[in-house]
């Protein structure tokens, strides 16, 4: 059957879908941004097969509407359907990364005819903008559906065998499911994240060298809070009650901390670490996750002139894209010093097997 798609918001995670879309020979995909520099870009990259400059227009002509756009931007957009006129067996949706105020106003759309039905692929990258649009992106990756209850499931199944293109795994709750176990991984990771850089900002007035020794395992871990902070102010009062409970519970636990480091003895201690680390290396490590992560290759390389383009070199020659790389001063924790960041796990392992094959140096997978 062939279906025509909108895509309105041509960024990464938008253009993405465009592209991952295309995979299929039934499937049009029209694209409409309101910078019309990466609209133009669209239609010259190939992100998308058409532009149009009037959504309203166009979407009397579509099977599905995706908007990628923030969510605020996107409940303008609901808000603004109301007044479209849409095909019946139009379906609409969404990529935000919260999805109660969302479905609530999906109730409102509901009411004038029109299936809207959230979603939110769970990926990203350190690139944004419809220049670092991949179709490949969501592979692996969660895609949550939150569909309102008594929603037609045939037109549900539509929307999902469409997104079967992105290689993602498509999994259905409901918008307060969807937004309590994101404030759990997610949102309350980054503010965790934060609020350790602001600790040590406060601790670098009297102890400077602290920030140097920072640049390991510390830079790592805080890795999410260089994240944009506009999105994150919009994400965290969007989902701000499960934030707040999920802040309480750990401030209980932090509490629990303290008592043990008063009271605690040595066995107790360690059980508490190792419980960690049970639970640690029991997370799959498959698939991504609600954040995005990179994945890292360490390279313990010599330290001398030409070692970190001689690996470089051996990369490009295997056509292997690297996304990041960097020096670690601190090994503490740490294997290797040189760390090479992939988009996904297939091109490190490639990067993996290529230096093996060309060098002597040991590599590490953490």
């Amino acid at each position: 059957m062939k279906q025509t798609v909108l895509v309105v918001g041509l960024g990464l995670i938008g253009g993405s879908i465009a592209l991952a879309l295309q995979k299929s020979p039934n499937v049009r995909v029209v694209g409409f941004d309101a910078n019309s520099d990466t609209l133009q870009s669209a239609k010259v990259l190939g992100v998308v097969q058409d532009v149009t400059k009037n959504p309203e227009e166009t979407a009397k002509k579509v099977d599905v509407i995706i908007f990628a756009t923030p969510v605020n931007a996107t409940l303008e957009w609901m808000e603004s359907l109301k007044s479209w006129e849409l095909p019946t067996a139009t379906i609409v949706t969404d990529t935000g990364s919260t999805k109660s105020l969302i479905m609530e106003k999906a109730y409102d759309l509901r009411e004038n005819g029109i299936t809207f039905i959230g979603g939110h692929p769970m990926a990203g990258s350190h690139k944004s903008g419809v220049l670092a649009a991949k179709p490949y992106l969501f592979e692996n990756a969660y895609y949550m559906l939150t569909p309102l209850e008594g929603e037609d499931e045939e037109k549900i199944n539509i929307l999902q065998n469409l997104l079967e293109y992105t290689s993602a795994k498509l999994m259905r709750v409901s918008a307060s499911e969807h937004d309590h176990m994101t404030s759990v991984v997610s949102h309350f990771p980054h503010i965790v994240a934060a609020s350790l850089v602001h600790q040590l900002h406060a601790e670098g007035a009297d102890n400077p060298i602290t920030k140097m020794l920072a640049a390991g395992g510390f830079r790592d871990l805080t890795r999410i809070a260089s994240s944009n902070p506009i999105l994150w102010r919009d994400i965290t009062m969007q989902n701000r009650e499960q934030i707040a409970g999920q802040l309480a519970d750990w401030q209980a636990e932090m509490k629990r901390v303290e008592d043990l480091l008063i009271t605690g003895e040595a066995t107790q201690i360690e059980d508490y670490f190792a419980k960690a680390k049970s639970v640690r290396d029991e997370l799959p490590i498959s698939s991504q996750g609600a954040m995005y992560m990179t994945y890292d290759l360490y390279v313990d390389v010599p330290d001398y002139p030409g070692s970190i383009a001689e690996i470089t070199a051996y990369l490009a020659e295997e056509q292997i894209s690297i996304t990041n790389i960097r020096i670690v001063e601190t090994r503490e924790d740490v294997f290797g010093i040189l760390v090479v960041s992939f988009q996904n796990a297939d091109d490190r392992e490639r990067a993996a097997a290529c230096i093996q094959k060309r060098s002597p140096y040991e590599i590490y997978i953490s």
